[in-house]
């Protein structure tokens, strides 16, 4: 497991922030806690995660709704799991 360097840390944090405070809580609160043991694979699965609308990012991490399609993968239920238990 290579862990992030410094750089690849901020460059997270930037693209994790998000239009709708509930949003940057809850993943905030998440990369606080995780980050230092987050994968290449986490990485890229939360980049993936990033690139949704605000709204359904929100609806996923308040469980209003579960992953389809390209996002029902076994990593990005686990990350949204972790992010919703905060």
């Amino acid at each position: 497991m290579d862990k992030l360097t410094e750089l690849e840390r901020a460059r997270l944090r930037w693209r994790a922030r998000r239009g709708l405070l509930e949003n940057d809580l809850i993943i905030t609160k998440f990369l606080d806690r995780y980050e230092s043991s987050l994968t290449n694979e986490d990485v890229k699965s939360l980049t993936q995660l990033f690139e949704l609308d605000d709204n359904n990012l929100l609806d996923l991490l308040l469980a209003r709704s579960e992953p389809e399609g390209d996002y029902d993968t076994p990593n990005i239920n686990r990350l949204i799991g972790l992010m919703r238990a905060g």
